[in-house]
């Protein structure tokens, strides 16, 4: 899932290096016009929808607190 979703964000935002920290909002990497980005694009890509209390700093902060909320987000 983990490769999955780094493939798609590379591909909206290859200005950023998602793996550079584990810490993407925190380090300030991420604003909020990208991270807005960031979930319409996993919307239409995985067909789920990403409810108000899931936009959370653990949840964006890396490539793989993603992962987990999209897997989370599919059962």
């Amino acid at each position: 899932m983990e490769e999955k979703i780094l493939a798609l964000l590379n591909e909206e935002y290859p200005e950023i290096d998602f793996t550079a920290s584990d810490a993407l909002v925190d380090d300030g990497i991420l604003d909020s016009l990208t991270i807005t980005g960031i979930i319409a694009a996993l919307t239409m890509e995985f067909g789920i929808t990403i409810p108000y209390e899931e936009i959370i700093e653990e949840n964006f902060n890396s490539v793989a607190g993603l992962a987990k909320m999209v897997e989370k987000l599919q059962e």
